[in-house]
């Protein structure tokens, strides 16, 4: 489904309200989720958002497409929609600071993790005053990173 259920302009904004306010709700609690660190609870909110997502995408590309699909629907509620739309906006705009905040997070805790291994790899080996450093050896260090955000 990627189009509201509506029979005129008013239901199709009281539609597009509820799906706004929704997809609103699921991008701040996934916000929260992000900000105490907890980005694995967010996956349980993937699908739903997702789901709503593309059927805003496509409902915000129809009314450019169309102004006349919300004709009939009352100013107050008209209103009240342009509200939500920018609660979500704004919404968004905070999502995507917490997703760059834990990239930021999780790309130094990786160049903290290689920058160490490095360090073992590269210390002396031996005892007493005659030992001396190996050669390094050329061999290769591997970081998985999942990048999933």
């Amino acid at each position: 489904m990627t189009e509201l259920a509506a029979r005129n302009g008013a239901e199709r904004a009281e539609a597009l309200l509820r799906l706004t306010a929704r997809l609103t709700e699921l991008i701040r609690s996934e916000t929260q989720m992000f900000q105490r660190r907890r980005p694995q609870d967010a996956v349980a909110l993937q699908d739903e958002k997702s789901k709503l997502a593309n059927i805003y995408r496509s409902e915000v590309a129809r009314a450019r497409s169309e102004p006349t699909r919300f004709a009939g629907a009352p100013a107050p509620l008209k209103n009240t929609l342009r509200e939500a739309t920018v609660s979500f906006h704004a919404a968004l705009a905070e999502n995507s600071r917490a997703v760059t905040a834990m990239k930021v997070i999780t790309e130094g805790v990786v160049r903290a993790i290689a920058e160490e291994a490095e360090r073992q790899r590269s210390t002396g080996h031996g005892y007493g005053p005659g030992a001396a450093q190996r050669p390094q050896q050329t061999r290769g260090l591997s970081i998985a990173l999942n990048q999933t955000a």
